[in-house]
């Protein structure tokens, strides 16, 4: 399983090891399932970033892909119509190099400050990609996380490990039915 994502999914700010990827790879050991969880999330990355390293990531043998890039798109304002390219030339190379492989697309929110117009439009861009390819959705990845001050570092962005907790759960929820389905169904 690769976990592609940013500062979320490489654990900014905390121990790597109590951030989601590795405590999703916990619930899998747990489960019985043999299943590896790379983590290659890289602080700041923005889908651009993601779509710059997808093919090199690839090359490993990769059954299950957890998408969980954009919030930086969101906090940068970048073109919302820039984003979903992005998001979907990812999907599109996954699909290409393993045929099999599963897609959990995480979604996220931009922050009030960059306008109505352009939170509606960024919101809205994750559920319309998981409609179009038919993939399971993480609604909002920060869910339960994002504004509880408990549960994210003083800079109000990032989760602490309590935080991830959360996020693992939220990515657990759409990631457990795919890993009942064997790979290439």
């Amino acid at each position: 399983m690769l976990v592609l994502g940013d500062s979320l999914a490489a654990g900014y700010g905390i121990d790597p090891r109590q951030a989601f990827p590795a405590l999703l790879q916990a619930r899998v050991d747990a489960a019985g399932l043999d299943c590896e969880v790379l983590n290659r999330g890289v602080s700041g990355d923005t889908t651009s970033g993601g779509l710059g390293r997808i093919d090199w990531l690839l090359q490993r043998p990769c059954d299950v892909l957890v998408l969980a890039l954009g919030g930086n798109d969101g906090l940068r304002g970048i073109p919302v119509e820039t984003t979903e390219a992005n998001l979907q030339a990812i999907i599109d190379r996954c699909r290409a190099a393993r045929p099999g492989a599963r897609i959990l697309l995480a979604g996220m929110l931009a922050p009030p400050n960059m306008g109505r117009e352009f939170t509606a439009s960024f919101q809205a861009l994750f559920p319309r990609l998981a409609q179009k390819n038919d993939l399971p959705l993480v609604p909002f990845l920060l869910e339960g996380v994002a504004g509880i001050p408990g549960l994210n570092q003083p800079d109000g962005i990032h989760p602490t490990a309590a935080g991830h907790e959360i996020v693992a759960e939220n990515v657990w929820r759409c990631l457990e039915p795919l890993l009942a389905v064997p790979p290439g169904e």
